[in-house]
């Protein structure tokens, strides 16, 4: 908790020196979009479902005359834990070093290249819609959800 705060206020502090000194908008919008990536495989899962969907259809092809293959297959009901790609270390880490480096680059004058900021935040909220909705679709069709939601299961314990 106590890192992502640390983070979140690098973040801050960041969006203030953007604001207060009216430029380094590329370095904004490539540091927005570097996270937006992080982000993204963060909330994918390490092993692609759709990706598994292709290899079984391949070894239904590759199988028998009666369509059963040599290795096995998931089935829908077992257990199967939600692995991310960019495990959450990982993502907190290199946020950090991105904002650090981030902030590092508004220091000189090399990065401050005069752009019309309003096209550049259009075009990320765009890319942000477009990309979540991707994400969010995938994850309802091979139904997975990134984040514990509800209330934990408890094993091998009597209610009191």
């Amino acid at each position: 908790m106590y890192r992502w705060l640390g983070t979140a206020g690098l973040l801050a502090l960041f969006a203030l020196r953007i604001v207060l000194s009216q430029g380094w908008y590329i370095v904004c919008y490539a540091h927005a979009i570097y996270l937006l990536n992080l982000l993204l495989a963060f909330l994918q899962p390490k092993f692609d479902p759709s990706l598994q969907d292709d290899l079984m259809a391949d070894e239904i092809e590759e199988g028998g005359e009666d369509g059963r293959s040599a290795l096995p297959s998931a089935r829908d009901d077992e257990f199967r834990p939600f692995v991310r790609r960019l495990p959450e270390w990982q993502f907190w880490l290199s946020a950090t070093r991105a904002t650090l480096i981030a902030l590092f680059c508004t220091v000189s004058e090399v990065f401050d290249v005069p752009v019309y900021w309003p096209i550049l935040v259009m075009y990320f909220c765009v890319l942000f819609f477009l990309t979540m909705r991707r994400q969010i679709q995938h994850m309802i069709k091979y139904k997975y959800i990134p984040f514990d939601i509800g209330r934990k299961a408890r094993y091998g314990g009597h209610k009191s």
